[in-house]
């Protein structure tokens, strides 16, 4: 019989639970870096949010932003911080360190005045990322 492969679940003093499901190469990835990297966002019951990687073509439009709370949401920088290129990880974010404010990336191009990332401010985010570079 098989091993179960180790699930590593831990929780940031933010409240965001991450799991490490690729472990990247390289320097990781710290606070103040420019980062480049594919995300998929879901609220937590599963319904689909967006996502940088076209999931029928598996084209994709990677973001690239600075590793900084002025700049995103924090709980996505959480994540992101401590990853190396080439790293993913699975993270569940407390709705107060997700969309607080307008003006936190990422906003996909596609949303606007009609289709507002607000309208998740009030509930956590399930955040699937791959970090591509660290710039």
């Amino acid at each position: 019989m098989l091993e179960p492969d180790v699930i590593r679940y831990r929780k940031l003093d933010s409240g965001v639970k991450l799991e490490d499901v690729v472990d990247g190469e390289g320097p990781e990835a710290r606070e103040g870096d420019l980062v480049q990297f594919n995300y998929v966002c879901r609220r937590a019951n599963g319904y689909f949010v967006h996502s940088t990687v076209n999931q029928f073509s598996g084209e994709s439009k990677p973001v690239t932003l600075r590793l900084d709370v002025q700049e995103m949401i924090r709980g996505l920088k959480d994540v992101i911080v401590g990853m190396k290129a080439g790293g993913k990880r699975r993270a569940l974010i407390p709705p107060e360190v997700g969309y607080i404010d307008e003006s936190l990336q990422p906003v996909p191009e596609e949303f606007g005045p009609r289709r507002s990332l607000l309208s998740h401010a009030k509930e956590p985010l399930v955040f699937e990322v791959q970090l591509l570079k660290v710039l």
